[in-house]
């Protein structure tokens, strides 16, 4: 891949079924012969992007050109940015702006608010507004673009508190006016995460309410649903319930059907969503594509010893008055999520992660002489967190279906990381969800076509967030744009070595500026707060 820069150079493309044309385009940046995927699931076809400041101002079949840098783009398909539906990117970033891990895979947009957002949050007594906390990651400088929705929990937690309690009339009316704020400092929606305390405690009616208010500014619902495995189905009819009370386009996080014994409640799911869909219903998805979830030892411990915030849940967890019920509830867990299948991340304590860092739950418990319920309450309070964990709980076939469903997007779920020197451990995802798309489900496997997948990627994600100007390769667009090798993008990351860059992405260009060229790192940082569609000056 040949790139000139800093100078004026005159390219002339001419094929036989070209006629001369009398004025060049003239550009700042010009991606040259490509093969155009332009977002929107249309046929490929090869082309070029021609780009001044940070907007596309033309894309089309190869002309006349004259530009300050040229990307030849031969043999590389050329796509818009593509979107992380759900990032947990922002203390990351905050460490190292340049979003390795996903600009690798060609993402240019990253989405947070699954449950808690970046803002408000109060801090030395001080209060810091949604707007705030996303600018400050702006301004220390990020090679992505940053979202990011309201939490449900975090609005919560604000006004309410970790008690496990509906809302009184003046927390709710509170509650809503941040929520109205929010959109207006340019929140994409609600999101909430109602499987994890203090999230769960929220009845229905107060989500109801509260996306009301956005739903007034434009804004979308988008959900960790109450429950993903035996529950499944009835967690679905409280989002659509959500969804028509308060008239708002609804999404789901990472759809699943968790749990080998509820695998085949996928179905019925798919099912019922197309049903509401033809009815005018607004409801998407979102998936991650690996068979195993990741979250704290929370995924298997209720939630109602959770109440009253970190410290208070464990103490409660040291009462050897309330140590029988919580056991009998985490062995209940335990018959549907098997300890063998429950690997062991991430810790607090040096000490414990020495020990049992990447181990499983049943490992860990043969190696202590517990119970795996036992191991489980114990390994938490000596390390004094929830444990990051990985669950092998989903169905590969599933997943392959999920994937060929035109109304679902992808996420990571994840940080995205740079320093992969440091030794630490994370889910594959972080750094193989989206390239996964690409090679293994539509080039190697062949479920969608690369069209669709770069669709999926793009087009359609940006047009459910309602972003402007942005998901597409258009003309008077902002110039997003990745280059991708399509026969050899390829995941590396596994779950025993997680830490590894996929491949096949060259090039990535973000609001005008390339950010990474032949597979590094330009040290720009381009990536701008992208607001939603409720945003006020």
């Amino acid at each position: 891949m040949k790139i000139f820069s800093n100078y004026k150079l005159l390219v002339i493309i001419s094929f036989l079924f070209f006629t001369c044309q009398n004025e060049p385009v003239v550009c700042d940046l010009l991606i040259y012969n490509g093969t155009i995927y332009d977002g929107s699931g249309s046929d490929p076809y090869i082309g070029s992007v021609g780009i001044t400041d940070d907007k596309i101002i033309y894309v089309g079949k190869n002309t006349r050109f004259e530009a300050d840098t040229i990307i030849d783009a031969t043999a590389l398909s050329v796509s818009p940015g593509f979107i992380n539906m759900l990032s947990w990117a922002y203390s990351s970033l905050m460490q190292d702006g340049r979003s390795l891990s996903d600009l690798k895979q060609g993402v240019t947009l990253e989405v947070f608010g699954e449950g808690t957002s970046p803002g408000p949050y109060v801090k030395d007594g001080e209060r810091h507004s949604f707007k705030e906390a996303m600018e400050a990651l702006e301004k220390s400088g990020v090679s992505t673009n940053i979202a990011s929705f309201l939490g449900a929990t975090t609005a919560r937690m604000m006004e309410v508190g970790f008690e496990n309690r509906p809302a009184t009339d003046n927390e709710m009316q509170k509650m809503k006016e941040m929520v109205k704020q929010s959109m207006e400092e340019g929140a994409m929606g609600i999101g909430s995460s109602l499987i994890y305390a203090p999230a769960d405690y929220a009845p229905t009616e107060e989500l109801v309410e509260l996306c009301r208010v956005a739903a007034e500014k434009g804004g979308m619902y988008i959900s960790h649903m109450r429950n993903e495995d035996n529950l499944l189905m009835e967690a679905l009819e409280e989002l659509i319930t959500i969804s028509r009370e308060a008239d708002i386009p609804a999404e789901i996080y990472h759809l699943k059907a968790s749990r080998e014994t509820n695998w085949h409640m996928l179905d019925s799911l798919i099912k019922r969503v197309e049903q509401v869909r033809n009815e005018g219903l607004e409801i998407t998805a979102d998936i991650y594509t690996y068979n195993a979830s990741s979250t704290g030892l929370t995924g298997v411990i209720p939630t109602w010893v959770q109440e009253g915030g970190h410290r208070a849940w464990i103490n409660r967890m040291k009462d050897p008055k309330i140590r029988p019920r919580l056991l009998n509830d985490i062995k209940k867990q335990l018959a549907e999520q098997p300890p063998e299948g429950i690997l062991m991340v991430g810790f607090n304590n040096p000490e414990m992660s020495k020990k049992y860092l990447a181990k499983t739950i049943a490992e860990a418990a043969k190696t202590r002489g517990q119970s795996p319920e036992e191991a489980i309450v114990d390994m938490v309070i000596e390390d004094d967190s929830r444990i990051q964990c990985i669950y092998f709980s989903m169905s590969e076939d599933n997943i392959r279906k999920k994937i060929q469903l035109p109304w679902v997007s992808f996420c990571s779920d994840a940080g995205s990381y740079s320093d992969i020197s440091k030794n630490f451990k994370t889910h594959p995802r972080a750094f193989g969800s989206f390239i996964r798309v690409l090679g293994k489900y539509s080039r190697d496997e062949g479920l969608i076509s690369l069209a669709e997948a770069v669709r999926r990627l793009s087009g359609f994600p940006a047009k459910n967030l309602k972003l402007k100007s942005r998901g597409l390769l258009k003309e008077g667009y902002f110039a997003d744009v990745v280059m991708f090798d399509a026969n050899k993008v390829n995941d590396k990351a596994t779950f025993d070595e997680p830490l590894q860059f996929s491949t096949g992405v060259a090039h990535v260009v973000v609001n005008g500026t390339p950010v990474l060229l032949d597979s590094k790192h330009t040290n720009k940082f381009t990536g701008r707060y992208v607001k939603g569609p409720g945003y006020t000056e």
